[in-house]
């Protein structure tokens, strides 16, 4: 696969994959072997279609997500809508860069298995980290990031892709002022969705946060087929 710029300073190149057995039933794990050391992700493939969507977590990784596990009860539920699912683990927690690094090339491995486009959902720290993979792979089409941090979104307004912003209003961590002014810079299309009573994790809204997840990626990229 090809090397791709994330920045003016850091590339990367997938140099191979290796498979194991998953978790979680009808995933497996994936390792690539890039030139920027090794990332572990979770795969779970839908036959036949181009959708997908990458997982991301907060700044102490993690590939649960929030709301209950929500990124883990999702990835079921969104193959019977003909999308695949990455969940990607950080090399350097915490590290901005380079987890957007790791995110693209999440992307620059589904685009290497077929992948015609592709949502990316971040958590917290991983919301920036979303959001600025999107600015910079043509690949993902649409960005969810929920209770999201600021840092790193300075541009957003180059994002110019469906955008689905998710936070709660009693958020302990990132007030939910953070969202509203990244929804305030960014381009449209985008939506923003104050969940009332919610704290950082969404626990208390778990359900609702899984429809919003949901319905996104499924008009985003869901049934969207290999022969197309």
């Amino acid at each position: 696969m090809s090397a791709f710029d994330a920045s003016d300073d850091l590339t990367l190149s997938i140099l191979g994959v290796r498979t194991a057995p998953g978790d979680l039933a009808g995933e497996m794990k994936v390792e690539l072997n890039t030139t920027r050391g090794e990332i572990k992700t979770h795969f779970r493939p839908c036959e036949g279609t181009t959708g997908c969507v990458i997982f991301l977590g907060g700044a102490g990784g993690g590939v649960a997500g929030p709301a209950n596990r929500v990124y883990e009860r999702i990835t079921e539920e969104l193959i019977a809508a003909g999308v695949s699912s990455l969940r990607v683990e950080y090399r350097q927690p915490g590290e901005f860069e380079e987890s957007v690094v790791d995110a693209l090339a999440g992307a620059s491995f589904l685009k290497g298995i077929g992948a015609g486009e592709v949502v990316v959902v971040g958590h917290s720290f991983g919301g920036a980290v979303a959001i600025k993979s999107g600015e910079l792979s043509q690949l993902i089409t649409g960005v969810v990031a929920i209770s999201s941090q600021r840092f790193g979104t300075q541009t957003v307004e180059k994002l110019k892709k469906p955008l689905l912003l998710i936070h709660g209003s009693k958020d302990e961590i990132l007030d939910m002022a953070a969202s509203e002014d990244i929804f305030q810079r960014a381009s449209q299309p985008k939506r923003l969705e104050i969940l009332d009573g919610a704290g950082h994790g969404l626990m208390e809204v778990a359900d609702r946060v899984q429809d919003l997840i949901t319905n996104f990626i499924t008009m985003s990229v869901g049934g969207s087929n290999s022969d197309q």
